[in-house]
């Protein structure tokens, strides 16, 4: 998009009516609130409704708050609309990837509590907006994000092929993380693979 200024904050920076505009009302982003890895054990979607993982998400983003210094992703804007969001912490704050059997231990000895590696769990661009260089964006993004938060490295878990319904794109593509410096480590799944940044 021809003269198209794609700008990231941190979430905190953003409002909490923008990083909503991103999720939107309908569809898999709307009611899953970024909340699918941040399940303790023993929860489920059923168990609490979307309103709830809202509120949540509004917790974890501090959105609106950037005077508090702390968050759990950032959001970007095209122009000045807010148009994608990606979720980047410390690995261990998402307690249903440390849980997960497969994505992204299969075939790695890793210490799951490893704090000083982060990850990338979500990185989503709004309906509307696709095809803008938002995504990648957002992936170069997150790795100063997490250098800048002292992580050691960062870790995503994108899809592996292009061939994908709009409710998958939310984890990323490989050419995506590729382009800001990843490098693929494991494929634990046939359509997932495991991609690393060692920042330090």
């Amino acid at each position: 998009m021809s003269g198209a200024r794609i700008t990231v904050v941190p979430a905190n920076q953003a409002s909490w009516e923008d990083l909503q505009a991103v999720l939107g009302t309908r569809g898999q982003a709307a009611r899953c609130q970024c909340q699918r890895y941040k399940l303790a054990r023993g929860e489920s979607f059923a168990s609490f409704p979307v309103e709830e993982r809202a509120h949540r998400l509004r917790l974890q983003t501090d959105a609106g708050h950037p005077e508090r210094g702390t968050t759990s992703g950032l959001v970007a804007r095209l122009d000045g609309e807010p148009v994608g969001w990606c979720a980047v912490e410390p690995r261990p704050d998402f307690p249903g990837l440390v849980r997960n059997a497969r994505v992204p231990w299969e075939g790695r000895d890793e210490d799951r509590s490893d704090s000083g590696v982060w990850a990338v769990t979500c990185l989503f661009t709004r309906a509307g907006f696709r095809r803008r260089g938002v995504s990648r964006a957002l992936a170069r993004a997150a790795v100063e994000h997490a250098r800048a938060g002292g992580a050691r490295a960062l870790e995503a878990y994108p899809i592996t092929t292009t061939e994908v319904v709009a409710e998958e794109l939310h984890v990323g593509t490989v050419g995506v993380f590729a382009a800001a410096g990843l490098v693929e480590l494991a494929r634990p799944t046939p359509r997932r693979a495991v991609m690393r940044v060692e920042l330090a």
